[in-house]
Order: C-alpha cells, then sequence, then structure tokens
C-alpha cells in the first residue's frame, strides 16, 4: 500500500505544485529507500528538494534542507573519501554556495527567515575552526561582510542580529576596533529597523488572525502602494500569501481558488512592472501554471510574455507558445470555463496575427497581399479561431456572452476583404446564439454595409419574433435603418411589428414576475412548515393528523395526557434529534400584511371579523389609493411586495422614485433610510399593493439600475452603527508622525479598539486628527485630555467635531406629524440648503438640523414664508432651546423704554439673594401704562450689599 501512494505522489507531483503535505512524506521516503553515505544517492535527495522548493514557500521545508546539507557535509567531511576540489560535491565551497541559495528563498521572509540565516551563520563561524590560519583573515571579513548585508535587510530579530555581531567583533576583530566597528553597524541597521517598524502592524495582524487571507490581502496592497517598493519584501509577502492560500485550498476552503488566482496575476505583474530579470519572471509563469492550471487567464498572460521576450524561446529557456497552447487545453480543468478559454484563444490567436503582418510595408495597403508568410499559417489561425468558437460553444451552450472570437474573426475578414465571410459568421452566430440580441444586431449591420436591405429588413423582422434578451436595442436598430433606407411604408410595418412584440414582452414579463411571486410564496410555506416539530418512529415516517394554530386555545397543551399503548416506541428505538429552527421574527414585514381589491365600503369593523381566528389584530389601516382600495391586514407576506432599491443618482427624491416606480403597479408606501448616523445611505423600500408590481418593476428597471432586490426581512443585518457616536472619540492636535500603531497602543488600555480613521496628507502623513472607534461606549474623553503624542498635545473631543461651530450650523424645526421619516424631511431640506446631519425626536414633534454652512442657517432662520412639508407649514428656529426657568415669567413694565427681553426676565442669583426666587415683577394696568406716570424697577443697590457684609439685615 506504501507503495501505491508513494507512486501516487510522486505523479501528483509531476503535474501540479503540492505543498508540505505532500513533499515532506515523499522526501522522508526517498530518504529511506536510498544509501545516504552515497554521495550520488545524496545528490538525488537534494534534487527532491530542489523540485519540492520551487511548488510553493516553505521555511519548515528549507530548514529541513539546510539541516540535511550541513549533516552531510559534516559526514562527508570526516571519512577518508573527503572532497578535495571546491567544485567537487560536499567540498566546504560547494556546500557554502549552495545554502546560500537556500537562505535567499527565503531571506525576504521578515519574521521566520532569521530560522534560515542564522543556520548558516553558526555554521561558517564552526567551520572557522577548521580554517588554515592563512586563510582564517579572509574568512573573518567573509562572515563579517555577511553580518552587515544581514543588518541592512529589514526583519523582525534585527537587535539579535546586531547584539550577535557585537560578540562575533569582540571574537575575532581587534579590540580597539569595537566602537568604530559597532557605530558603523548601527548606521547601517537604522533604515532596516524603520523598514519593520512601518510593516510590524501588518505581521502583527496576520499572527492575530492566524495568517487569514484578508491579512494578507491588506499586507500585500500596503507592499504594492510603494512607488519603489524592495522587491525581496514584495516577493515574499506574496509567496506567504499564494503559499498560505495553496494550504487552505489543499484543505478543501471554499472560495480560496480565487484568491490564489489574484496573488499569482498580482505576483507576475508587480514583477514585470518593476523590472525583475526575465529569468525570474519566467520562473514565476513557469511556477504559476502548475499551481493554478485551470486558469485561462494565466496561460494567456503567460502566452503574452513568452511573445514579447521571444529571446527566452529562442536561447531554448522558455518553450514556444504553440507548446504552451497545448499544454493549457491538454489539463482539461477549464473546458467549462468559458472566461478562462476565450483569455487563451485571443491570446494566441492574436500572436499569430501579429506574426503574419509582422512583414507588412508600411507602404503598402492595408488589404494588399499582407501575409509575406505561408499560406498554412493564415489557415491555421482561421482554423484556431473556428476551432474556439466551437470549443466555447460546446463548453456552454450560451457561449461567450460579448463574441469575442466572432468579433475577432469578422475584423481580419474585413482586413482580407472578405466581407461576406464576416457576414456568414455573424449568420452563424445569430443561428446558433437565438435569444442574443448581439449577433442579430451585427448580423444586420453587416448586410447594411454590403447593401443587402431586403435581407437586413427580413432579417429585422425575423429577430423582432425572438424572444431576445434585450430586444428594445434591436427595435431600435430597425427603426433607424428604416429611417435611414426604408419608404414610410416599411417604416409603418416596422412600427408595427415593433408595437406587437412589445406587448408580447411585456406580457411574458408579467407572467414571469407573477410566477416569481408565486414561487417566494411557496418557498416561504415551506419554511413556516419546517418550523413545525419533527418525529420519527422506528419504522418509516408516519403521518399525522394535527390541527391548525388558530383552532387551539392559547393555553393548550400536550402535557398530562396519557399515551395510548400503540403510541409507545420500540424497544431499540431512538429519539430523534429535532433541530430548532428560528421562528420568524415578528417585525413590521412578517406580521404586517396586505388585502387588495377591496369592494367599495368595506370598513375596519368587516375585516376585524374575518381575520378573527387568525390572533390578535393590533391594527387594521385601509387606504384608498387611486383606483383601488387596499387594507394591512393578511394575504400575503408584506416583505414580498417591498421593493429594496439603490444605486439611484444623489438628487433622486421621494417624488422622482414614485414617478418611476409607479408605471410597474400601485405604490402603497415609499421608506427612506435615516442619515443622522451614515450620510452616504443612498437606498430606500419601495413596497407594492401585490408582489406582482416588485416583479414587473425588476424587470422594467434592470437597465437603470443594477443593484436592486425584493426586500427579505430574514435577510437583514444587524445594523451597527446605532450607537456609533457613543463609542467614537475625535482626537485632533496630532504630530504628522503619529500613525495608527501609535493611537492604538494609547487607546486600547482604555478598551478593545474597533477601528481608526487617521486623515492623511499627500506624503502619507497625519492631517493632525483622527477618530477612533472603540467596540463600546467611550468614557476616556476628559481622561485624555493634555496627553502628548510624540511630542504634541492630542485633545480628544466627541460626536461630530467642535460643538460650538456645530450650534453655530444647527436649526431646530418644530410641529413635525406623527409619522414624519427622517429620509424624507432631509430630502425636503435639502432642496434649500446642503445638510450635514438631521435627527427627528418623534416624542417632541421636532428636528434638529445641522447644515454645512452657517451663511445658509442664517439665511434659512429669516425666511418670511414658511416651507411645506406633507402638508404642514414648517418654519426653522433657532436650535437652543429657551431654558426652563424663563418660559413663563410675566411681562416686565417697560415704563416707555425699550428693554431687552432676556435681561429683563432673567432672575437675578449672586450673593445675598436666592438663586430660585422669582423675580420682582412690576405690572400695570393698561390705565396706568397710557399716562405719563413712570413706575422704575425697584432693585438692591450698593448700600445693600455693605450692610449684607456688615452683618446687618
Amino acid at each position: 500500500m506504501d507503495d501505491y501512494v508513494h507512486a501516487a505522489r510522486e505523479t501528483f507531483t509531476n503535474y501540479y505544485a503540492c505543498g508540505d503535505d505532500v513533499w515532506l512524506p515523499l522526501i522522508q521516503d526517498k530518504k529511506a529507500t536510498v544509501d545516504i553515505n552515497s554521495v550520488e544517492d545524496v545528490l538525488s535527495v537534494l534534487q527532491t528538494y530542489e523540485r519540492a522548493e520551487e511548488d510553493y514557500l516553505s521555511i519548515p521545508l528549507l530548514r529541513q534542507h539546510i539541516d540535511f546539507l550541513i549533516d552531510r557535509h559534516t559526514h562527508f567531511s570526516s571519512t577518508d573519501a573527503s572532497p578535495v576540489l571546491p567544485e567537487h560535491p560536499f567540498s566546504t565551497e560547494w556546500t557554502r554556495e549552495a545554502l546560500r541559495n537556500i537562505v535567499v528563498q527565503g531571506i525576504g521572509h521578515i519574521t521566520k527567515g532569521h530560522l534560515l540565516w542564522d543556520a548558516l551563520r553558526d555554521w561558517e563561524i564552526d567551520n572557522l575552526s577548521t580554517v588554515l590560519s592563512d586563510e582564517r583573515p579572509a574568512a573573518i571579513v567573509e562572515i563579517e561582510d555577511m553580518y552587515l548585508k544581514r543588518l541592512q535587510q529589514c526583519h523582525s530579530t534585527n537587535e539579535d542580529t546586531f547584539q550577535s555581531y557585537s560578540t562575533f567583533t569582540t571574537n575575532y576583530k581587534a579590540p580597539q576596533a569595537y566602537e568604530t566597528l559597532l557605530v558603523n553597524a548601527s548606521k547601517i541597521r537604522g533604515k532596516s529597523r524603520k523598514a519593520y517598524e512601518w510593516r510590524e502592524p501588518y505581521e502583527t495582524a496576520l499572527e492575530q488572525s492566524g495568517n487569514s487571507l484578508y491579512a494578507y490581502q491588506n499586507y500585500v496592497a500596503y507592499e504594492l502602494r510603494a512607488k519603489q517598493p524592495d522587491l525581496s519584501i514584495l516577493s515574499n509577502i506574496h509567496e506567504r500569501a499564494i503559499a498560505e492560500a495553496a494550504r487552505r485550498r489543499a484543505s478543501g476552503e471554499v472560495g480560496v481558488e480565487e484568491a490564489l488566482r489574484l496573488w499569482w496575476a498580482s505576483y507576475v505583474d508587480s514583477m514585470r512592472r518593476h523590472d525583475a530579470p526575465l529569468e525570474q519572471q519566467l520562473s514565476l509563469f513557469q511556477r504559476s501554471v502548475r499551481s493554478i492550471p485551470g486558469s485561462g487567464e494565466q496561460w494567456a498572460r503567460y502566452i503574452r510574455f513568452l511573445e514579447v521576450n521571444n529571446e527566452l524561446v529562442e536561447e531554448g529557456k522558455g518553450e514556444p507558445i504553440s507548446i504552451i497552447h497545448g499544454k493549457a487545453f491538454g489539463t482539461k480543468l477549464f473546458q467549462k470555463d468559458v472566461e478562462g478559454m476565450v483569455s487563451l484563444f485571443l491570446a494566441r490567436v492574436g500572436f499569430e496575427r501579429r506574426i503574419c503582418f509582422a512583414s507588412l510595408e508600411p507602404e503598402q495597403p492595408a488589404v494588399a497581399q499582407p501575409f509575406l508568410e505561408p499560406q498554412d499559417r493564415l489557415s491555421a489561425l482561421l482554423d484556431i479561431l473556428n476551432g474556439g468558437i466551437k470549443a466555447i460553444r460546446s463548453a456552454n451552450k450560451g457561449g461567450d456572452s460579448r463574441f469575442r472570437l466572432e468579433r475577432f474573426l469578422c475584423t481580419l475578414y474585413r482586413e482580407l476583404d472578405q466581407s461576406d465571410q464576416a457576414t456568414k459568421v455573424w449568420a452563424d452566430a445569430a443561428k446558433h446564439h437565438k435569444t442574443a440580441y448581439i449577433p442579430w444586431l451585427e448580423y444586420t449591420n453587416a448586410l447594411e454595409r454590403e447593401g443587402g436591405y431586403d435581407e437586413a429588413r427580413k432579417a429585422f423582422t425575423k429577430a423582432a419574433k425572438s424572444p431576445l434578451d434585450w430586444p428594445e436595442m434591436l427595435w431600435e436598430a430597425w427603426l433607424a435603418f428604416e429611417h435611414s433606407h426604408g419608404s414610410a411604408g416599411d417604416i409603418q410595418d416596422a412600427l408595427d411589428v415593433v408595437e406587437r412584440a412589445r406587448g408580447q414582452v411585456e406580457a411574458r414579463r408579467a407572467k414571469e414576475a407573477e410566477q416569481a411571486g408565486y414561487q417566494a410564496m411557496q418557498v416561504v410555506t415551506e419554511q413556516q412548515a419546517a418550523h413545525a416539530p419533527a418525529t420519527q418512529s422506528s419504522g418509516a415516517m408516519q403521518a399525522i393528523e394535527v390541527p391548525m394554530d388558530v383552532d387551539k386555545g392559547s393555553n393548550a397543551t400536550s402535557s398530562g395526557v396519557k399515551r395510548k399503548a400503540e403510541e409507545e416506541p420500540l424497544e431499540d428505538s431512538k429519539k430523534v434529534r429535532v433541530e430548532q429552527t428560528q421562528q420568524l421574527k415578528r417585525d413590521r414585514e412578517n406580521c404586517t400584511v396586505f388585502v387588495g381589491d377591496l369592494p367599495p365600503g368595506t370598513t375596519e369593523d368587516d375585516l376585524t371579523r374575518l381575520f378573527k381566528d387568525c390572533g390578535t389584530i393590533r391594527e387594521v389601516k385601509i387606504t384608498q389609493l387611486p383606483n383601488i382600495l387596499v387594507a394591512t391586514v393578511d394575504v400575503h407576506l408584506a416583505w414580498e411586495s417591498t421593493l429594496y432599491v439603490t444605486n439611484f443618482p444623489e438628487n433622486a427624491d421621494d417624488s422622482s422614485v414614485r414617478k418611476l416606480f409607479a408605471q410597474y403597479g400601485h405604490i402603497f408606501d415609499v421608506r427612506w433610510p435615516s442619515k443622522k448616523f451614515k450620510s452616504t445611505r443612498r437606498f430606500c423600500y419601495v413596497q407594492y399593493t401585490s408582489p406582482v408590481g416588485v416583479g414587473i418593476a425588476r424587470s422594467g428597471t434592470r437597465a437603470r439600475f443594477s443593484l436592486m432586490f425584493t426586500f427579505n426581512p430574514e435577510r437583514k443585518k444587524e445594523r451597527t452603527d446605532a450607537d456609533a457616536n457613543a463609542r467614537e472619540v475625535y482626537v485632533a492636535g496630532l504630530s504628522k508622525f503619529v500613525t495608527k500603531h501609535d493611537l492604538e497602543k494609547l487607546f486600547r488600555t482604555y478598551g478593545p479598539v474597533k477601528d481608526i480613521r487617521m486623515a492623511l496628507d499627500a506624503d502619507n502623513h497625519s492631517r493632525g486628527f483622527a477618530f477612533v472607534e472603540f467596540e463600546e461606549e467611550r468614557r476616556i474623553a476628559v481622561t485624555l485630555s493634555d496627553t502628548h503624542v510624540h511630542s504634541r498635545k492630542r485633545e480628544p473631543e466627541t460626536g461630530f467635531g467642535r460643538k460650538a461651530d456645530a450650534r453655530s450650523r444647527s436649526l431646530r424645526i418644530r410641529g413635525l406629524p406623527d409619522d414624519t421619516q427622517e429620509g424624507l424631511l432631509q430630502q425636503t431640506v435639502e432642496k434649500m440648503a446642503p445638510v450635514s446631519r438631521l435627527e427627528v425626536f418623534l416624542d417632541k414633534h421636532e428636528a434638529v438640523v445641522e447644515f454645512q454652512s452657517v451663511a445658509d442657517a442664517a439665511r434659512l432662520l429669516l425666511l418670511p414664508d414658511p416651507f411645506e412639508f406633507n402638508g404642514i407649514q414648517l418654519r426653522f428656529s433657532e436650535s437652543e432651546d429657551v431654558p426652563a426657568n424663563t418660559r413663563n415669567v410675566p411681562p416686565v413694565a417697560t415704563s416707555g423704554i425699550f428693554i431687552p427681553r432676556n435681561a429683563a426676565s432673567r432672575p437675578r442669583a449672586g450673593l445675598g439673594r436666592a438663586r430660585n426666587a422669582p423675580p420682582a415683577t412690576t405690572t400695570t394696568t393698561p390705565a396706568a401704562a397710557g399716562s405719563g406716570n413712570n413706575v422704575p424697577v425697584q432693585g438692591k443697590a450698593q448700600d445693600d450689599f455693605r450692610k449684607m457684609l456688615l452683618g446687618g439685615k
């Protein structure tokens, strides 16, 4: 059995890239079956190590390779047949070169690369004892150079390397040179230490997340943003991400293949953009197609690379493109992947076409004998194109929805002055893809260019009667064609056909929408039926009649009823574990349903009596819409008639949405979200009186809205920004050198930090402020005041910024109706001025509006006329509330002199005064006010103050 497993592993590694789970057992088997005391057998084991290291980066595999090589070097050096010449296997020079080649592969791993370099360093220092005295100074210099190069490399153990270098200098260098050498080494490692500090947060995120693919994606994106990246680190982080994705794919994790393809593409593209050596790029492509052989796009990249760098093929380093193309299809892994097949064929035929036109003279016309190559090359190009079209059609009945190979072939035929062949290509495509509008459109355009107007008219007529995926495009093209080339009668005939076809299409869409609504209801019914508890006996499942829930009393129970003898289970029967299914949440969408097409005169009492057996009815609402009477009770679930709409223009409001969707059915309501927590929200819920309207609206507005779904409350996500302000701290006065990592270190002592948003300038430095969001409500704003970060005071604030500035831009709206929607009110106010934030307080029937500009707030406060909202006249007022102790103060007699209202009515407070005592007022009768006798307001004077201090009364 072990022999079969070993043979299977060997065969698998010949075709596909493998990880440690395959290579390590294979290498162990190899060691067990050969004589490791034989140089030839050990070399075969080392070749197996090298093959394994070509697939994916593995630090354990590289370290095992180093240990095995050092062990064999020690063994062969101690035998009588020790290597004599430097080029002999397992000599010290040969071993040193082999070890360095291994270390280079993993030296870019900034957290684990030291495991390889440290092994090489220890081996080199141990060899100093065996070096001849005249060769010893050169060996010491070589080791010192190795230390200095390592100190310049970014790695997590830089401090340990520096300490090791200090020990090495003490042992092998002159004492008087120690200080100079250490100062120089300290300067050398400064840049590498800074580079690691920048990358340390990403390494920490990898460790904390268990090497998640998301953390790798963030790390790769960071490295790619650099204008002049370190290719060693950039290459290694790609290697690490690819190795982790390959490991997860081997374990069966879903969705990893796509990430693996993206990282390979990013890897080879980044090496190409930064001018990596051609041999390195060639090696990457060879490894990538072993790792993801089912990616047609990666094979296409490989072909384009070989075409651009044809010298690699001429030197024998790369294989010819025809062989690469054959290998790709020989895998038989993407025969069902249309996109992959199209990419591969386009890369191959593009190469062949450019070869054919390579010898075209500039002065020659484009269609006059362009091919100077043998005729069989042109025939081969046409055969590849036609074969590719057939292969794609056989792989998928729908074929390529963009018809890229057909377009390429038609362009080639026109360049060869063979337009009739191009027309045949589109005729064949229209015949095969009967429901696609593109081939019909291209076919009629080709006939029009050739002057075949009658044939084009026949094609338009035939296509208009076919169930196309986008018939409107063909209708418009037909009418444009008739206006250009047809008579008035032809135009009228075309209009008649189009109108008939339009009616059929709309009827078909309505039927499909109705069927979709019915299927949705069936799914909900099945889900509700699945909530019933299941029972099972030792034999087959038995049907048991259960009364409907509406027939049970509110206190119905099965306890206390004696079980009959025939209901007792058998001895060998087992209890069935019943999964507890989560019941539908009793919210508005799941409890409120519609009754449509009610007869005139229906009352709430009629509906209450009708649904009295379905449970307690909390509310019945009858609404008279144009031409229809509806009520909210029970016929179908309300969410089935609710449409979630987004991706509409920013200037769209309630009236425009109602106007657009009213053509597809009777709209019951349009609900808009609140923007007080997130101003970028752009969606709404359009609620119809019937699910049919939802289906028709989705099919009718598909071309305009790319994001539109039937609303389902079971899939609603829990809102996470409801307490965003209570969990967020605004930090100001930051130094330009402060990083997110610095803030996280400071703030995480006060609680778990969820996110840090820092404003950055063009140089990626802090602009002086940031927002810190905690997992729980923050209570640290006062505690952290006057804290210094990077020698600059940090001032935490809360909310939306400085309170004084926000109050100056805020106004209040009073007297709002009970059913006010924040979204609709904000739409109304935004028509007058830009709004930063709006919040409605339904208990007070008020709303606070924060505008973006103080000038806008002042202008709206001075508006002479009110504005209208839901038929109610409203006005803006100052957002500050009147103090509670001044609301019911009686008026003060002014004795003919104007006295400011607030100054006169404010109660006195201070030394010798009761703080809560009501102010002294003087009332006058109208007669007194009308006379000329002015009565001044009386109050305490300076003499009274002196008496109080002296203890007088």
